[in-house]
């Protein structure tokens, strides 16, 4: 492959910037279009930004770029999930019992502006920001894009266009629009949105609560998460329904009501919340959903990637990770040298889209884990047994959060189809009374095992993996 060829990035977000970065790296001449402002000038967050978590799918892609170790100074680490019931009372679940495996709280805006300052380092990369992209002829190999200040539109042309820019991706609209091919979409939406919230610092500029964790309300219904930030705050998200319950989003309509049900639910968060009325009616409530499509390419010369191709809802803390995790995958497509961008786009694709279809559904089973599983008495139960055997046997077992986040060479959709048997293996048993909490583990470890190969066994005759 011609490496001077010309590549049009389209969105210069997380997934944008990365891309840009190593196909820099890699001696292609990238020019990277965004529709927001230099997020490095101007604060753009909106209060539409779910704080990220950071794990080793996305350190993966640090280390092939280069910048682990500036990543890692932004890193908070959250060693597990603080559970807190109405109450007050909290109580710590490690994500794993081994003690080297945590994920990271990360600032959007942080990580994104130092991808972009190590993308601009090389000559080849040159990115516009302010321009936003109207469509896509991927005939012509053309991008048509407008000027926020000058309200010009112009057309710029590339060897091959690469879109990256989100869940209501330009390019993906053209694909669909027109119908030069068979495209397959589909936008399914939660009943529940979100709104983002935050716990400020103390007066010193501390943390008024437990630093190290992933803070949930599980409520059930609805749920309140907080991840902390580097300068002593909190970011905190609700989740509720749009339309449904006591409380919902339609009817928390005045300040009394808003702190009527912060009281009633999450009345220890209340506390270390004097501004939840201002930052309640401030910011706005978002919609939470999940895109997939087929194809992401079409012949050649155009790419879909990142949450263009495959947006999914925040509840396993993947959705940068598996953005990231794709740049990490192309750039393997890209090292077999296959002959043209046909052969290496079908590539792709056919090794990668199994795996964002697992972790979209993934994060949709941990969203109903969240809000109320993680209270249930069994669920513990099964944790409880899942930390003791990482602890005791590290090497023999992983519990499908640790296949999903600390197993970066595994990929999503095995550790779905492992993980889920898992789960159904101790949870059957637990029910059955076949184990329990106070067993002896090496008993308890090969009866998960065997019981997991037989699910799977009867997954396989089944057509499912």
């Amino acid at each position: 492959m011609n490496r001077k060829q010309n590549i049009l990035i389209i969105g210069a977000g997380l997934c944008g910037s990365l891309l840009a970065l190593r196909l820099g790296q890699r001696g292609y001449n990238v020019t990277v279009y965004e529709m927001r402002p230099d997020l490095r000038k101007v604060d753009i967050s909106a209060g539409r930004s779910i704080n990220l978590a950071f794990s080793d799918r996305g350190n993966k892609a640090m280390k092939l770029v280069g910048i682990e170790d500036k990543v890692k100074a932004l890193c908070i680490p959250m060693n597990g999930r603080m559970l807190h019931d109405k109450e007050g009372n909290t109580f710590l679940s490690n994500y794993s019992g081994r003690d080297h495996e945590y994920i990271n709280s990360i600032s959007r805006g942080e990580l994104n502006g130092l991808l972009l300052t190590e993308a601009e380092k090389h000559d080849n990369v040159t990115i516009h920001f302010n321009k936003k992209c109207k469509s896509v002829d991927f005939e012509k190999t053309t991008a048509l894009f407008k000027d926020y200040h000058t309200k010009d539109e112009f057309i710029e042309d590339a060897d091959i266009i690469i879109a990256t820019d989100g869940a209501g991706s330009a390019m993906r609209k053209s694909y669909y629009l027109g119908k030069k091919f068979l495209f397959s979409f589909s936008q399914d939406y939660l009943t529940h949105g979100y709104k983002e919230l935050s716990i400020l610092p103390t007066k010193e500029g501390g943390y008024k609560t437990y630093k190290n964790a992933l803070h949930i309300w599980p409520r059930g219904d609805f749920m309140l998460i907080a991840l902390p930030n580097l300068d002593g705050s909190f970011t905190v998200t609700l989740f509720l329904s749009h339309d449904e319950g006591a409380y919902n989003f339609g009817n928390l309509t005045t300040p009394k009501i808003v702190t009527e049900f912060f009281k009633k639910e999450f009345p220890d968060a209340l506390e270390l919340m004097p501004n939840l009325v201002d930052d309640f009616f401030e910011n706005p409530t978002a919609a939470l959903g999940t895109v997939k499509c087929s194809p992401w390419h079409y012949k050649g010369n155009t790419l879909l990637m990142g949450d263009a191709a495959h947006a999914i809802v925040p509840f396993y803390g993947q959705g940068m990770n598996a953005s990231f995790e794709d740049v990490v995958e192309f750039n393997k497509i890209l090292d077999q040298n296959l002959d043209n961008w046909e052969a290496i786009f079908t590539a792709y694709e056919k090794s990668r889209k199994k795996d964002t279809d697992a972790i979209a559904d993934l994060a949709i089973d941990n969203f109903h884990e969240m809000k109320d599983h993680v209270a249930n008495p069994i669920f513990q139960k099964k944790r409880k047994i899942e930390m003791a055997l990482e602890k005791h046997f590290p090497n023999d077992y992983s519990s499908k959060y640790s296949l999903v986040t600390f197993n970066e060479d595994i990929n999503y959709r095995d550790a779905m189809l492992r993980g889920r048997a898992q789960d159904k293996a101790i949870l059957n048993m637990l029910s059955d009374g076949e184990i329990d909490t106070n067993g002896d583990l090496q008993s308890i470890l090969e009866k998960v095992k065997q019981q997991t190969e037989a699910i799977l066994e009867d997954d396989r005759i089944a057509g499912l993996k």
